[in-house]
């Protein structure tokens, strides 16, 4: 099967080269864009796609790569050792499968997100390489051999915040998703506000996208912000106008916190307004 996007998620061509480019070759693929971009949700939108049964790996700082095949718990048979409970003379039984085993011996090709590997140790993606290329792994406790029947489908997202090791990405296809035009920004919001006030998107969109626009802003509001900023539009039935209002003496746009995520920001906002009113 191939990815063609799904009816609640907008796939740009180049995006769906890229995950079918991936999936034809079995190659992880690494997604990286700006936070709220839809790189955890593309993960969803492909295993909707192909009818495949979804496993997430949610990547933390503290996050160890042989998390992702299985952890012995020392600690619990100890404890059962010393209260006599039967299960200790059984070590699988302190065995807790990770998220690889389980996609290594799903009965049904899954697809496997590894969400945001970059916020791991640097050695992380490094400490994966074997097991993702030989697809299997050895528990030296039971001294069993996991091994994957069929490569399951891959998605690794970064978000930039570290180099990842050449190594890796040798192994990976590698897909940017840029920030989205105007035009598919316009059909990613009709999937999600279907029959909205064409007059009220376009407007909101030139708000939006003069926000990103502005030098020196800390974080730009991203694809997610916009969306839950027309949601609480919608919801306060915003009047036109008040979108209509270029004035720069108003430089700061209603309901801000939608798009605005940080104090710098709305400083920085605040001071363009006073400027503005001072030459005005």
């Amino acid at each position: 099967m191939r990815f063609e996007g799904t009816s609640s998620y907008v796939a740009t061509e180049d995006l769906k080269v890229a995950v079918n480019a991936a999936v034809k070759l079995r190659r992880p693929l690494l997604v990286k864009g700006e936070p709220g971009t839809g790189k955890t949700v593309l993960a969803h939108e492909i295993a909707d796609a192909l009818g495949a049964p979804l496993i997430e790996w949610h990547v933390k700082s503290t996050t160890k790569a042989h998390q992702g095949l299985y952890e012995y718990d020392a600690v619990a048979r100890l404890r059962d050792g010393q209260l006599g409970d039967p299960r200790v003379h059984d070590i699988a039984n302190y065995i807790r499968r990770g998220k690889l085993w389980d996609a290594f011996t799903s009965p049904q090709l899954p697809v496997l997100l590894i969400d945001e590997i970059d916020k791991a140790d640097i050695e992380f993606p490094n400490d994966l390489l074997q097991e993702l290329d030989r697809m299997e792994f050895h528990v030296y406790e039971t001294g069993e051999t996991v091994a994957a029947a069929e490569r399951p489908v891959l998605v690794i997202t970064s978000n930039n915040e570290k180099e990842l090791p050449d190594a890796f990405l040798r192994r990976c296809f590698f897909h940017y998703i840029a920030f989205p035009d105007r035009h598919t920004m316009e059909r990613i919001v009709e999937v999600h506000f279907p029959g909205i006030q064409r007059i009220l998107v376009g407007k909101a969109l030139d708000l939006f996208y003069d926000v990103r626009d502005v030098p020196g802003l800390k974080k730009k509001p991203s694809t997610s912000e916009l969306l839950d900023w027309l949601k609480l539009l919608l919801h306060e039935d915003m009047p036109l106008d008040v979108l209509q209002n270029r004035d720069p003496t108003k430089a700061i746009p209603p309901l801000h916190g939608a798009l605005l995520k940080n104090e710098q920001d709305v400083m920085l906002f605040e001071r363009l307004a006073f400027m503005a009113r001072r030459k005005s």
